[in-house]
């Protein structure tokens, strides 16, 4: 049971003068002096001893038990209803006649405050392919240049460098085994897509796995001829995923806070040279040596197709 920190009386102290009162030693006034409390307090815990016994002597809920400015059930459940047609609390209390502060307590109260909790959330839905190279997640990330240490590392947003421009993490994720492709490039145009994608392909066969599927989302890289040609001539399939969807592209969704934790926010850069430059020792670190939580606490390169691909990507 929560006891408020000032309280001078417990249930335990509380039948201890009750039974002081009851056996007449000591008047009421003597007790409460005793106690430090008013005489008000020693009679109310007495009476309600005398009405409910022990159980009297417990704390009780201090809500009301008339509340005589509160909305009607049935006014209360209009509220609910209308809601859940999506109508805006400022249209509600157009509708029902109440102020919109009343409406905004009434729908906070009720967990309806946002629109997101009048739908069920979406269940997870976890798939893996089986075979290396059935389908390759690619995706990419945005990253702003380092001109200087910057207000992530110093927490001094006075001194950002602006107007220095982006540049583009590519990553390319084999779904079975976790492998990834990653590559800094100045843009996400479709001439730049498509030579990352190539290079990404050329990559895996050198590792031992063949690609027949891409996942992507509807950027307009990925929509583009050039990306479209290159994957009808090494004839892998282009799949792209629903808009607004970014789970169902989550092996790459998932790997690049990965990568940007690991990587580019790890340690204060100079400059974005230096960051490139440690790019690949992470990347080798991660498919080595890093424990995968999915993968049961291995990494990547355990899945690889043939045992001599580690030295392969030791080289």
């Amino acid at each position: 049971m929560n006891i408020h920190q000032n309280a001078k009386t417990t249930p335990r102290s509380r039948a201890g003068f009750v039974q002081r009162v009851q056996q007449g030693a000591e008047s009421v006034r003597d007790v409460a002096e005793a106690l430090g409390v008013c005489d008000r307090t020693v009679r109310k815990w007495v009476a309600r001893y005398h009405a409910d016994g022990v159980a009297g002597l417990a704390d009780r809920s201090c809500r009301p038990h008339h509340s005589p400015g509160a909305l009607p059930p049935a006014l209360d459940a209009w509220i609910e209803r209308l809601r859940r047609q999506r109508w805006t609390g400022a249209q509600i209390a157009q509708a029902l006649q109440l102020s919109r502060a009343t409406v905004a307590r009434r729908l906070q109260a009720l967990g309806l405050a946002r629109l997101r909790a009048l739908e069920p959330a979406v269940p997870v839905r976890r798939y893996e392919w089986k075979r290396p190279g059935a389908l390759l997640h690619l995706d990419i990330k945005k990253l702003g240049r380092i001109g200087r240490i910057g207000h992530r590392i110093t927490g001094d947003r006075r001194t950002r460098v602006r107007g220095i421009g982006w540049e583009y993490v590519h990553v390319a994720v084999d779904d079975a085994t976790r492998l990834a492709y990653v590559e800094v490039l100045p843009d996400e145009q479709g001439d730049t897509v498509t030579q990352f994608l190539w290079r990404a392909l050329a990559w895996f066969r050198r590792v031992g796995i063949r690609v027949r599927r891409v996942l992507t989302d509807n950027g307009s890289g990925y929509l583009s001829r050039a990306f479209a040609i290159l994957c009808r001539t090494v004839r892998v399939r282009h799949r792209r995923t629903r808009p607004y969807t970014p789970r169902t592209n989550g092996k790459a969704e998932r790997f690049i806070p990965t990568l940007l934790r690991e990587w580019a926010y790890i340690r204060p850069y100079r400059t974005s040279a230096v960051r490139q430059a440690a790019l690949p020792h992470w990347v080798h670190h991660y498919h080595l040596h890093r424990p995968h939580a999915g993968l049961h606490g291995r990494p990547p390169a355990s899945r690889l197709p043939r045992a001599d691909n580690l030295v392969r990507l030791h080289t």
